[in-house]
């Protein structure tokens, strides 16, 4: 008797592969939907990029690119600038430094000059004070100095009458004085100051006290030119009024004080005729 052959297996997948693959085909379907009803916070989203690139940017605050063109991070379509750039970067804070080195060499020699300055003033204020103390009339003549000129004040009142701007006849003697120890520096620059008080002058002769000291002023610088050897377009002279007091103009002591003729000896540095 004839033996029946074994039916053969049905070819192809396993029936519970097309159910999960269905299951899988929905799922996806679900998550899509899910998606697209979905909105994404655009603002907030370009905040969260800003951020990372602040964080991992290898330029300044965070910078994604260099110049014109993509962020670095999308290929290697700016990696040929990054040579130029770094180099540009280099001299940049090379010129920097240099230009700091050469502010401060500047001061360096700005504080050198000043203190020049001050030093050749000293040694003049120096001088000057020793030949007061010779010719006895270091208690008419007080002396400072800065890194400019030297400085001699003078009592008005021992210059000159009230309200006037000749020179008294008792006033020779000092100027005869003051004129020999200048004489030492007719190659400098010296300025005649008057001041006033701030009391109110008015007369046919000084409309105000502005024009009492530009007088009184000019009649030392005459006085000088007249007496010495200095070259006259070495003497200048101006009034200062009542605008720069030494003192306190409520009090007659201030206002004594306050009167004054003031005899600048400029050092060389600052000796300028013009």
């Amino acid at each position: 008797m004839a033996r029946k052959k074994k039916e053969e297996g049905s070819k192809g997948s396993p029936a519970w592969m097309s159910t999960f693959s269905d299951l899988m085909n929905l799922l996806l379907c679900f998550f899509v939907l899910l998606y697209s009803m979905s909105t994404v916070d655009a603002e907030k989203f370009q905040e969260v990029i800003a951020s990372l690139q602040s964080s991992v940017s290898i330029l300044p605050s965070g910078g994604a690119s260099i110049g014109e063109g993509q962020m670095i991070s999308a290929g290697v379509r700016q990696l040929e600038f990054l040579d130029s750039y770094y180099s540009e970067m280099a001299n940049s804070k090379t010129d920097d430094a240099n230009d700091e080195n050469t502010q401060d060499g500047t001061n360096n020699v700005y504080e050198a000059y000043k203190e020049q300055e001050l030093a050749e003033s000293e040694q003049m204020a120096s001088e000057i004070q020793d030949a007061v103390k010779q010719s006895g009339i270091e208690e008419q003549v007080d002396i400072d100095f800065n890194s400019e000129y030297v400085q001699l004040n003078l009592s008005g009142a021992i210059l000159f009458e009230t309200g006037q701007s000749d020179l008294m006849t008792e006033a020779y003697p000092l100027m005869d004085k003051i004129d020999t120890i200048l004489e030492k520096y007719k190659d400098n620059l010296i300025e005649v100051e008057g001041h006033t008080d701030n009391v109110p002058i008015h007369n046919s002769k000084y409309p105000d006290n502005n024009v009492l000291s530009m007088y009184r002023a000019l009649s030392v610088a005459d006085y000088m030119r007249g007496a010495t050897d200095i070259d006259p377009s070495h003497i200048k002279s101006s009034g200062r009024g009542d605008y720069v007091p030494i003192a306190d103009n409520s009090t007659t002591e201030g206002r004594a004080l306050n009167r004054r003729v003031v005899i600048k000896i400029y050092n060389s540095y600052n000796s300028d005729f013009n």
